[in-house]
Parts: structure tokens; sequence; C-alpha cells
């Protein structure tokens, strides 16, 4: 069975610079997303509870979006953070792209969302 792309959408009351901190330097993501981020070379490793995965970059735009490729996964499959401002409100919104098994989407959207709420519980949100 394939994994399929679905993408969530937040709305973040922070500036676009200030958020991509904490989604692209391990000391950003290791407020909200793994126990312990480490990096070198453009490999990212996460901890959680004693388990270690790792994902490279695979490309990043500054204050913009980065997408990261775990490497146990299928060379297609990636995760991605992307900023984008609402036009009309001039809002900042955090776009996620991830891939799962079709059964499984809606749980990895509630592990997102509490990942997601751990991060704006960082950023004051």
């Amino acid at each position: 069975m394939s994994k399929q792309l679905y993408t969530l959408e937040y709305a973040v009351r922070c500036s676009p610079s200030i958020l991509f901190e904490f989604l692209s330097t391990p000391a950003g993501l290791q407020e909200w997303f793994a126990d312990k981020v480490d990096e070198r070379d453009q490999v990212f490793s996460f901890s959680w509870s004693g388990s270690t995965d790792r994902a490279q970059v695979l490309e990043s735009e500054l204050d913009k979006s980065i997408r990261f490729h775990w490497l146990h996964a299928p060379k297609n499959e990636y995760f991605e953070f992307r900023i984008e401002k609402a036009e009309v409100s001039n809002q900042t919104i955090l776009l996620i792209k991830d891939f799962a098994e079709k059964k499984d989407i809606a749980d990895q959207k509630r592990l997102w969302d509490f990942q997601v709420n751990d991060l704006f519980h960082r950023l004051g949100n």
C-alpha cells in the first residue's frame, strides 16, 4: 500500500522569520518537535524517548520553507514546513505536508495537531 501526501494548515501569530527558526534549526525543533535534535551536513537527527530517526534537508528557502526526507523512507516521500502570508488578513500561515497511509492520516493529523499546539505554546500563541 502506498502512502499519500496530505497537507495541514495552521494560522500562527508571529513573524515568518521567528517561525522559520523553530522549523529549521536544531534548537528550534528541539523546542517542540523532538526531545533532542542535532544537525550535521544538512542531516538532522531527531530523538524521542530513546529512539532516533534521521532526515536530510532536501531544500530550504529562508523564512519560507524547509523540506526534509526521512532516510528510511522511499525517495519520493518527504515532510515539509511552508510559511505563507494570507493575502487578505496578512496572517502568517504554517503549511505542513507529510505522507501517510490513507487509513493513518487521521491519526497523523492528531499527532501534528498535538505537536503544533506545543509549538504555539512556545511561540506564545
